[in-house]
C-alpha cells in the first residue's frame, strides 16, 4: 500500500496556484465593534429538547448548544469531485461512526483512492472527534428536533433532519472551533457547520455571516446600509439622496417588533429600520454582499452584530481584491485550511491534526523551508486581544505541533480560532497578497488564504469563496 506522503510529494509542485492581481481599493470604516458593545442577534424562540439551549457567540451569533454549553454542529451530505459523503437529510442514520478509516477515498482529486492516510497510529474515529448529541431512550421529537438511531442502538438528536454533534476542539461555552458559517474563502470538502436557530428578521431580509460580523442583506443578496444623517426612527434621505439610495420597503401589513421598526415615509409607504436606523440599498451596487456603499462618507453596512477587534498591533491594508488584515509591519496575515480525503473528512488545519499536508504545501516536507515560505506570526507570551477568536499558543515550528512553554526551539505565535496564522515570505509591501490561494484548489482544499476583511471583486475566479463556486 502506498502512503499519502509519497503522493503529496509528487503533487506538491503542480498544486501551487497563485492568484492574479486585481485593483486596490480605498480604505473604509471600522470593521469591529467596541469591546463594550452589547449588540447581539435576536432569534426565533422555538421548542427544544431537555438539555438543549441557545448561546450567543462572537462570530456565529446565536447557536444551539448542549447542556454543557458546547456548540452543536451538523454534517450535511455533499458532493465532492468523485463521490458524496456526510449525513443525508432525513436519512434516519448518522454516518459519523466508530470506524477508523485508513485510506483516501478518491472523492476529491488530486488524491486518488487507496493511499494510506498519515499518522494512522494517532487517527481517531469520527464519533470521537464529533461526539453525537445523544437523547434519552424514551425521548420524543420536539418541534424541528427529531431522533435517529446509532448503530449501537442509542438515540441521537437531529435538527431539521440532520444528526447533530459537538466538537472535541470546543472547550468552553462560546467556543465554535469545529467549523464556521462565516464566508471567508473556506475550505472545500464536506465540512461541519455550527447550527443556528432561525434569525428573527423580516422575510424580506437575510443574514450573511462574515469574519467581521453578521451582515444584513435583502433576501436577494443586496447589501443593506444605514446613514449617519438619519435620526432615530426618521429617514433624512430625500430628493437627490434617493437617486443613489433606495429605502428597504416594508409591506403594508408590517409591524414593529424587537430590533425591527417601521418608518412611514409617506402615507402608505413604509420603510424598515433596524435599532432605530432606516435601512437602504445602494442603487449602484452590482454584486451581492457588497461593501462598496460603505465607502460613501456617512454610510455603513448594517450588521446584527460584529466581532470584537483583533490584536491591537494588527493593521488593515488595501490589497488587490479588497482589504486584508496585516501585522504591525503591514505583512498580510494568512490562514491555513485543510480537509483530508477520508470518508469522514477530518480537518487537517489544527496543530492537533497531521502536519504532513501543510508541510507538503509550504516546504516539500522540510520545516526549515516552511518557516521561510509561510513563517508563523510571532506573539509576546503575555499578549492578549479583546476578541476571544484571537489567542496566543506555543508551537514547535519543527513539527507544527503544540509545545510546552520553555521547550527548546518553541515559539509563541498568534492563532485565530486556535489555528496559528502566518505571513508570506515573498510579500514585500503592505497589501501584498502573493501567498493568497497558495496550495491545492487555489488554497481551498489544502493551502493558504489571505485574511480578507472585504472582497469586493469576488467575480475574479481566485477571489470567490468555495460556497460560491
Amino acid at each position: 500500500m502506498v502512503s499519502l506522503r509519497l503522493m503529496l510529494r509528487a503533487l506538491t509542485g503542480a498544486a501551487l496556484l497563485i492568484g492574479s492581481a486585481s485593483v486596490a481599493m480605498a480604505a473604509s470604516g471600522d470593521y469591529w465593534q467596541s469591546k463594550d458593545a452589547t449588540d447581539k442577534e435576536s432569534y426565533v424562540k422555538e421548542p427544544m429538547p431537555p438539555g438543549i439551549q441557545v448561546i450567543q457567540t462572537e462570530l456565529e451569533g446565536p447557536v444551539f448548544a448542549d447542556e454543557k454549553g458546547k456548540t452543536i454542529y451538523n454534517w450535511p451530505l455533499g458532493g465532492l469531485r468523485n463521490g458524496n459523503t456526510g449525513d443525508r437529510r432525513n436519512g434516519g442514520v448518522s454516518n459519523c461512526t466508530d470506524t477508523i478509516y485508513t485510506e483516501t477515498t478518491g472523492y476529491m482529486s488530486p488524491y486518488p483512492g487507496g493511499f494510506l492516510l498519515p499518522d494512522l497510529d494517532k487517527r481517531r474515529p469520527c464519533e470521537q472527534l464529533w461526539p453525537p448529541v445523544l437523547a434519552a431512550a424514551d425521548a420524543k421529537p420536539v418541534g424541528k428536533w427529531t431522533l435517529v438511531k446509532r448503530k449501537n442502538g442509542a438515540n441521537q438528536w437531529a435538527y431539521n433532519g440532520y444528526p447533530v454533534y459537538t466538537s472535541d476542539l470546543d472547550r468552553k461555552p462560546g467556543d465554535v472551533l469545529g467549523g464556521t458559517n462565516a464566508i471567508s474563502g473556506g475550505a472545500q470538502g464536506i465540512v461541519r457547520n455550527p447550527v443556528n436557530p432561525t434569525a428573527d428578521i423580516p422575510p424580506e431580509l437575510a443574514i450573511v455571516p462574515f469574519r467581521t460580523g453578521r451582515m444584513i442583506t435583502t433576501h436577494r443578496g443586496a447589501s443593506v446600509y444605514v446613514s449617519d444623517a438619519d435620526e432615530p426612527g426618521k429617514s433624512n434621505c430625500t430628493g437627490p439622496c434617493l437617486q443613489e439610495w433606495a429605502p428597504v420597503l416594508a409591506p403594508m401589513t408590517a409591524r414593529s417588533r424587537g430590533d425591527w421598526g417601521i418608518i412611514e415615509r409617506s402615507p402608505g409607504i413604509k420603510q424598515w429600520a433596524f435599532r432605530g436606523k432606516a435601512l437602504y440599498t445602494n442603487v449602484a451596487d452590482k454584486r451581492s454582499r457588497s461593501m462598496v456603499g460603505s465607502d460613501f462618507p456617512g454610510w455603513h453596512n448594517a450588521f446584527t452584530q460584529r466581532a470584537l477587534p483583533p490584536p491591537a498591533e494588527f493593521t488593515v491594508h488595501d490589497a488587490r481584491l479588497g482589504q486584508v488584515l496585516a501585522d504591525a509591519n503591514g505583512k498580510t496575515i494568512y490562514i491555513y485550511q485543510c480537509n483530508d480525503d477520508a470518508m469522514d473528512q477530518q480537518t487537517c488545519d489544527h496543530p492537533d491534526a497531521p502536519q504532513v499536508y501543510r508541510m507538503a504545501i509550504c516546504g516539500n516536507f522540510d520545516p526549515k523551508v516552511c518557516q521561510k515560505t509561510f513563517p508563523y506570526l510571532p506573539a509576546a507570551p503575555d499578549a492578549r486581544a479583546d476578541s476571544s477568536l484571537w489567542t496566543v499558543m506555543t508551537i514547535d515550528p519543527e513539527t507544527g505541533r503544540k509545545a510546552q512553554a520553555g521547550q527548546p526551539g518553541a515559539m509563541t505565535v498568534w492563532a485565530y480560532r486556535e489555528r496559528p496564522v502566518y505571513t508570506y515570505g515573498d510579500d514585500q509591501r503592505p497589501g501584498d497578497t502573493e501567498g493568497d490561494s497558495y496550495g491545492e484548489f487555489n488554497g481551498a482544499r489544502n493551502g493558504f488564504r489571505a485574511y480578507w476583511l472585504r472582497d469586493d471583486f469576488r467575480n475574479n475566479s481566485l477571489g470567490r469563496t468555495s460556497r460560491e463556486r
